[in-house]
């Protein structure tokens, strides 16, 4: 004697929540500390990875949240001091200073003063703002946060050294042979920050801002002759200005307005 089995099709069984949690959204009370809300946020920033000078930064951020994800503003600041990297006192301490270096060495003077500064920076972003929550301070004090990316493009003004032709680059033959120039580099900008909102309508930002671009940072001449314009060719100009991948980090308060954040149900 045997028996049949015949297996029935499998099929998904939708769970109907009932009760008090029905319908209700998965987060009640929820602060939302960026939409319809001006921001100012102020404070130092510092350059990274420097092979001549440093530069801190009184910086600011002022920025319109149009939702708590998305906004748009504008970051700036100005270079405050400029400081001299262990690099560059040796450079200028024990290089040696005869003719064979006299295109990229003054022999009389600092060092320093030919290396390239950053002076200033102004940089309409968007700032997109996907993940929030809370952290922990020894499991007892609770702190909303938020990460949030940032993209744009930067104005930067740059003093480096300037330009002068062959023959001309020596001081024995032009004492200006090592002055600087200003000009205005544009570049894309993007990076990432941590916002941490100590009140409602005050918060510590932790800012990482990426800038590349090329410059003359060592006031060198480095390249303009032979193949692919590797080589020096005994003058300063735009070809001697190598890429490189500005970075710093921000530091600041952030002031809210109006004070208090829009609440969800």
């Amino acid at each position: 004697m045997g028996t049949l089995a015949v297996s029935s099709p499998a099929s998904a069984q939708e769970i109907q929540l009932t009760g008090p949690l029905a319908g209700a959204p998965s987060v009640h009370r929820l602060r939302n500390y960026r939409e319809g809300r001006f921001e100012l946020a102020l404070g130092p920033g510092f350059t990274l990875l420097d092979e001549y000078q440093r530069t801190i930064f009184v910086a600011g951020r002022l920025q319109y949240n149009i939702f708590d994800w998305l906004g748009v503003g504008v970051f700036g600041g100005f270079g405050a001091a400029n400081i001299s990297t262990d690099l560059t006192d040796k450079i200028n301490s024990t290089a040696t200073r005869n003719s064979r270096t006299a295109v990229n060495l003054p022999s009389n003077g600092d060092y320093a003063d030919q290396t390239g500064k950053l002076k200033w920076m102004a940089a309409p972003q968007v700032t997109f703002s996907p993940f929030r929550g809370k952290l922990a301070l020894f499991q007892k004090l609770f702190v909303d946060t938020d990460l949030y990316l940032h993209a744009g493009a930067a104005f930067v003004g740059v003093e480096e050294r300037g330009d002068c032709g062959v023959g001309k680059c020596t001081q024995a033959t032009n004492p200006n042979a090592f002055a600087t120039n200003t000009r205005t580099a544009i570049a894309p900008t993007f990076g990432l920050g941590l916002t941490l909102y100590a009140t409602n309508f005050v918060s510590i930002n932790v800012e990482y801002r990426a800038f590349p671009f090329s410059w003359n940072r060592g006031g060198f001449d480095t390249r303009g002759a032979g193949p692919d314009a590797s080589f020096p060719d005994n003058q300063i100009n735009s070809e001697d200005r190598t890429f490189k991948f500005n970075q710093m980090v921000f530091v600041a308060a952030g002031f809210y307005l109006p004070t208090s954040p829009k609440v969800s149900d």
